[in-house]
């Protein structure tokens, strides 16, 4: 699908119906752009709470503390590029 808008003078593009069917989105959703090179792309953000329950979590890293988890994932991505 492709559909033309054209930006304010304020820097506002109105979305189209068709592209906010498309992607599910209504008044007061957040969408995020994305600069891909010379262009943008408009998409939906996830609903992080439905996401829960999706993800397994292995066993040792449950109950560990957030701060923990991000330490050990960069101290280990930083051992296999070194």
């Amino acid at each position: 699908m492709e559909i033309a808008a054209r930006m304010s003078s304020k820097g506002q593009v109105t979305v189209p119906k068709a592209v906010r069917d498309a992607l599910g989105i209504a008044e007061g959703d957040e969408v995020v752009f994305r600069v891909e090179g010379n262009r943008a792309v408009l998409a939906r953000t996830p609903d992080f709470l439905t996401l829960a329950g999706t993800v397994k979590v292995p066993a040792a890293l449950r109950n560990v503390a957030w701060d923990d988890v991000i330490r050990k994932t960069r101290a280990t991505r930083a051992a296999k590029h070194a």
